[in-house]
């Protein structure tokens, strides 16, 4: 199958666009949609989802801005609404008509991106964790190799921006999400990589099944001149989606000794990476050095500080069950551990073995205090902090060296930060601040 076969209807000139959200990613597709020829309407519920100068800027491009709730006439005569990556698209249900019954194509700003690509190969990643890590080790291997590399999507610049900005790299390399998969329909990279699957996002997805169809969709318009890399304990899932391109299965890591990450599953992050990138005849050579120069990303597993013989490590990134199985098996060493924050869901009971033998103490901050005591009570000891200060303070006083105090918290972080970037740097100023 050609490139120029996978990609969908682009916008024709004075057709009616909706874009929702006033995010980066929204102001990036309304840009895109105007460049097009597109009427424009961009909407938020937020009041104030925009400065002053967001407003002039989109103003003089012609855009339409409306804030406050969204009503069924805003969407009417409209050939695309473009919704927010972090819009479920089962909430347009009640304001928009399905696509097929004259209604609009409800189209991710991914797919709107790649429907206006040149002819730019693409690799993509998506999974429930090691995402941005492995794009990133990928984007590091192609560089290695003498590639120019655009690195973006759900890690940072939205694809939009790319084809705005007119630049011309040898391979796009896009993290992508679940929210942006759901609703890609032409959507084609040359290399596709599923690192795993475990529960998340369940408040967004209506099930599981939603969740993993999602993520599957990463394959559909692939064909046998397409690459799937995917997690060898996906290989009974896979079969179900009957996948066209061909198919490599990563099983686990230790090809690259000089690595300075943390852990098996950044081993095996970087062997998806590795047979990603195989493809593009990076050599392994290169992938090497890669790796070796390769500095841990913010907030993953993240080495803050030594002090007094105690290791400090800011793994904010954790926000699932799965992630925190994850960050303990990590380390060989005694864990003090910090959770809390907005439960996502998961088993944490299921971790009760795993914790009995790798953590020391476990300090709780913030919310979902109840659900962690629910399932750890009696087997590791516990206390409660209302604050991540209280908290870090309260295990560094008793942390012995040779030790691990550990941010780890298997929740998202919106009860006391605004992300978990901001809950990790508050963590590491913390650290940063013990006498």
């Amino acid at each position: 199958m050609a490139l120029e076969k996978t990609r969908g209807r682009r916008i024709a000139a004075g057709e009616l666009a909706i874009v929702v959200g006033a995010g980066r990613s929204g102001l990036a597709a309304a840009r895109l949609l105007r460049r097009e020829g597109a009427r424009v309407r961009l909407l938020d519920r937020r009041s104030d989802a925009l400065s002053g100068e967001q407003a002039a800027a989109l103003q003089k491009l012609g855009v339409e801005v409306q804030l406050g709730e969204h009503r069924p006439e805003q969407f009417e005569h409209a050939a695309f609404v473009v919704p927010s990556p972090g819009m479920p698209v089962a909430t347009l249900s009640g304001l928009v008509r399905p696509t097929g019954e004259n209604g609009p194509e409800v189209l991710a700003e991914m797919e709107l991106a790649w429907r206006c690509l040149d002819t730019e190969p693409v690799l993509a990643v998506t999974g429930t964790s090691g995402k941005t890590t492995t794009v990133s080790l990928a984007a590091a291997m192609l560089q290695a190799q003498g590639y120019t590399v655009f690195l973006g999507g759900n890690i940072g610049t939205p694809l939009s921006e790319y084809v705005l900005s007119g630049r011309k790299a040898d391979v796009l390399v896009l993290e992508i999400s679940s929210f942006q998969l759901q609703a890609c329909s032409t959507f084609c990279p040359r290399v596709g990589v599923l690192l795993n699957i475990t529960p998340n996002h369940l408040d967004y997805h209506k099930d599981m099944a939603e969740y993993i169809e999602a993520k599957f969709r990463l394959f559909r318009c692939q064909d046998e001149g397409d690459l799937a890399v995917l997690g060898e304990d996906l290989q009974e899932l896979a079969a179900g989606f009957h996948l066209r391109a061909r198919q490599v299965r990563v099983r686990g890591g230790g090809r690259f000794p000089q690595s300075r990450l943390l852990g098996a599953h950044n081993a095996f992050n970087e062997e998806a990476a590795w047979q990603a990138c195989r493809f593009f005849g990076v050599s392994e050579a290169n992938a090497s050095r890669a790796v070796a120069r390769f500095t841990p990303l913010p907030h993953r597993l993240e080495a803050v500080r030594q002090h007094k013989g105690v290791l400090f490590v800011n793994d904010s990134k954790c926000t699932t069950v799965s992630a925190l199985k994850v960050a303990l098996e990590a380390f060989d060493r005694p864990v003090r551990l910090l959770c809390g924050g907005k439960f996502k869901g998961g088993d944490l009971a299921a971790l009760g073995e795993l914790v009995k033998a790798k953590v020391t103490e476990v300090a709780l901050f913030g919310a979902s205090r109840e659900k962690f005591e629910q399932a750890w009570q009696g087997v590791v000891p516990l206390s409660w902090h209302p604050t991540l200060e209280a908290a870090v303070r309260h295990l560094a006083a008793g942390a012995q060296k040779g030790e691990v105090v550990l941010l780890a918290p298997a929740t998202s972080s919106f009860d006391l930060y605004a992300n978990y970037m901001a809950r990790g740097e508050d963590y590491k100023r913390i650290v940063g601040e013990l006498s």
